[in-house]
């Protein structure tokens, strides 16, 4: 049976160029005792975008893995599939994340719902967490609204789910559900009667995302109550560690954090609760490696300067366009934007320092960072040059995309610094 270890970390390398710096990060978290899983990912919507194939992803992985003699586990994600998209991603990967975001809310049949209210009868009233302080109140009738609300996308998930075990075989992959990206985060209690739902559908759930209150905003920091946070995160870990015995799924089922890039102000928290409970967390490290390429390149100054620059400058003629599929997840104060008269006059410097995400740094824009984040579809319009500047200064590139990885996500989480 294919398994994913306690610690792991969904790598996205979106032109497929960072793989090796990706595992040098991973390689040397393990000299300080920190055993990771790196897990490329890659979504459907990022393959339409570039034009590249999900067996791009695989090969890359076994590349890299193989150069490095990386002899432990790894795996390749087929990320956000959902039923009309999975089957590209079949063959290639060995991780699915089911997305069932878009079946949310949609009602399941009646009797679906009548058969799901009596197998829980009995967590009417109370449900206390053995070994914990935590206990929740529940009715018949709130009970009938989550199984309305939910039930519907767990029946979905299964039906995804076992179109991957026909083609694959029964445990030759790693099932992640993802209901992260939504408006409103589901509550401790959604989440138990949830996981009762994807264990009745005998799904082999080893991770599980759910939506958390904040913003979980693309590549920068988190937006909202770290305090709140910390909270709702420990309720729904213990939540997870009690469905898991009563429901009888995989008992390294862990939580799986989407859009985690760069949420420094999150991850003493998370560390710190998981180290408490000793348990595992998967965390997504989104497109930031794009990111730390345009870093490198605007490091490496010249021409490599000078693409990244005019990556920007189009960018600020097409921010609308841009942003409209990522408008749930980026917050651009426009006004905030550098124009391109002021940028023209930038050195490598102080180019770089504007988007690298360094906390307390006066040169550093949010605004601008995510709105080169969304971005990356230009450079794949300039794919050949893109790919040859890459190459010529892959030195300094490759050690931003690790320094990224490690020192600021790695080490903050697992309390390494």
């Amino acid at each position: 049976m294919k398994t994913l270890g306690q610690y792991s970390i969904g790598l996205g390398d979106r032109f497929g160029h960072q793989g090796g710096a990706q595992l040098k990060a991973i390689t040397e978290a393990a000299t300080k005792g920190i055993e990771i899983t790196p897990v490329w990912n890659k979504s459907n919507r990022e393959h339409t975008t570039i034009g590249t194939q999900p067996p791009d992803v695989r090969i890359e992985a076994d590349t890299v893995t193989k150069n490095a003699g990386f002899k432990k586990a790894y795996f390749v994600d087929a990320d956000h599939i959902n039923i009309d998209t999975v089957e590209r991603f079949i063959e290639s990967s060995d991780f699915f994340t089911i997305d069932v975001a878009s079946y949310i809310g949609k009602k399941a049949e009646d009797q679906e719902i009548a058969e799901f209210l009596t197998s829980v009868e009995k967590y009417t009233g109370n449900i206390n967490i053995p070994g914990t302080k935590l206990s929740f109140k529940t009715s018949k009738l709130q009970i009938q609204h989550i199984a309305e609300k939910y039930l519907f996308a767990a029946i979905k998930a299964f039906d995804i789910y076992r179109k991957i075990e026909m083609a694959k075989g029964k445990n030759n992959f790693i099932t992640e559900v993802s209901m992260d990206e939504v408006h409103l985060p589901q509550t401790p209690v959604e989440l138990f009667f949830i996981l009762k739902m994807l264990a009745s559908e005998n799904i082999p759930l080893q991770t599980i995302a759910p939506k958390f209150s904040g913003r979980f905003n693309k590549g920068v920091d988190y937006s909202g109550d770290p305090l709140k946070f910390a909270i709702e995160f420990e309720s729904d870990l213990m939540v997870i560690d009690f469905a898991t015995k009563e429901f009888g799924l995989p008992e390294n089922l862990k939580m799986s954090i989407h859009s985690g890039s760069d949420k420094f102000a999150i991850y003493p928290h998370i560390g710190s609760i998981i180290r408490k409970y000793d348990k595992g967390i998967h965390l997504k490290t989104a497109g930031t490696t794009w990111l730390e390429e345009v870093i490198g390149l605007a490091e490496s100054g010249g021409e490599a300067l000078g693409f990244v620059k005019e990556i920007y400058f189009e960018s600020l003629e097409k921010t609308d366009e841009l942003c409209a599929p990522y408008s749930d997840v980026i917050d651009i104060k426009i006004s905030s934007l550098p124009s391109k008269s002021e940028v023209l006059k930038w050195d490598s410097e102080k180019f770089a320092a504007s988007i690298r995400h360094i906390p307390g740094n006066k040169d550093y824009n949010a605004n601008m960072r995510q709105l080169i984040h969304v971005a990356y579809k230009l450079a794949a319009k300039k794919m050949d040059q893109y790919y040859k500047l890459l190459e010529a200064n892959e030195k300094t590139v490759s050690q931003c995309v690790y320094e990224n990885i490690y020192d600021r996500h790695i080490c903050r989480l697992f309390n390494l610094i």
